[in-house]
This record gives structure tokens, sequence and C-alpha cells, in this order.
């Protein structure tokens, strides 16, 4: 029979989170939630209206991380106009979320999708990987299609959950480290 301290200490080890995607229409957001929630691709596109959901549950270290995943309506706009955008998109997230400890709570994935698609590609990785991590935030490159990159960017992301919760509820300074491509991925292992 369990003990209520049992019980207490299982609860410290089990985590419920929230995962919002952010950005441009046709970036790939359900896609990417449909890939890594169902594993599978929807090839025909058909824009979310409203919200796009999906739950997923991990185990990092000792932890199970229970992920209700969260795509939201984006504007309308290619790659370029895409990726000029986030700092507008990360402009509204701040004045939602107010202070600057609030955001400290996050932990920040920038992910440039449809990798696969080489010939329409213009923002090349290392423009974006300079983004992100001079905002100290993860970047990896996906393709939903294929699902490159996506288990490893869920990973990243849980990962650094958990490392958010061994250190009082902020991102560890030394986290300011970067996803890795799948190409340097291959190459570590």
């Amino acid at each position: 029979m369990e003990t209520t301290a049992t019980k207490r200490r299982d609860n410290k080890k089990s985590l419920r989170v929230k995962v919002i995607s952010l950005g441009n229409a046709e970036v790939g957001k359900s896609c990417i939630i449909k890939r890594y929630c169902e594993k599978r691709f929807v090839p025909k596109y058909l824009a979310t209206i409203g919200i796009d959901y999906g739950v997923t549950k991990v185990q990092v270290r000792d932890r199970e991380i229970k992920g209700g995943q969260w795509g939201v309506r984006g504007v309308e706009g290619g790659l370029r106009e895409s990726f000029d955008a986030l700092d507008s998109w990360l402009g509204e997230m701040k004045q939602e979320m107010g202070s600057q400890a609030n955001m400290d709570s996050i932990v920040f994935i920038v992910c440039a999708n449809k990798v696969d698609l080489t010939k329409r590609r213009v923002v090349d990785e290392g423009e974006g990987r300079l983004w992100a991590e001079s905002r100290g935030f993860h970047y990896f490159e996906t393709s939903a299609q294929s699902g490159e990159g996506i288990n490893e960017m869920f990973q990243a992301f849980f990962s650094s959950i958990t490392d958010m919760c061994e250190n009082g509820g902020k991102r560890p300074v030394s986290e300011v480290t970067r996803g890795a491509s799948p190409k340097e991925q291959a190459e570590t292992t």
C-alpha cells in the first residue's frame, strides 16, 4: 500500500506542460504536432481555424511529462516573411507574458521546418541559428513530412523543461546550448 509521502514524491516527478507553437500560416505548426503526437504526416494543407491540439507523454530522466501541444493560427506569409516575423511573434509573447521574470520561465525553440524543400529555402541555417542562439533559444531544423529532427527537437525541449524544474523554475544559465542539426547529431553518435 502506498503512503501519502510516496504519492507526494511521485507527483513531484510528474509534470504537465503546455507547448504553444507560434508562427506564420503554412509553416507546418499543425504538421509538426501531428508528426510528433500521432507519428503521421498530413500532406493536404487545411488552414487551422482557431487551435490544433495534440497530446503526448514522455519520460525524461525520472520525470513523466504530459505535454499538450497547441498550434495557433498564424498570419499569411512565405519563408522569408516567416523568419522576419520572429521578432513580432516574440514581442507579442513578451507583451502577453508581462515581466521578464515570466519570460525566463519559458523554454523557447526556434524550428526551421520544411528543410526537405531545399529549392524553396531562402533563410540559411546559420542565419536562423544566430537569431535563436543570440536570444538564448534552442534552434532545430526539421521536416514534418519526413520526420527529420522532430523527435530530437521535442527531446531537447522536454529535457530543458526538466532542467528548468531542477533549477527552481528558471532556465539554467548554461542552457544557451543549441540544438544540433541532424548532420551534427549523426556525427556525435
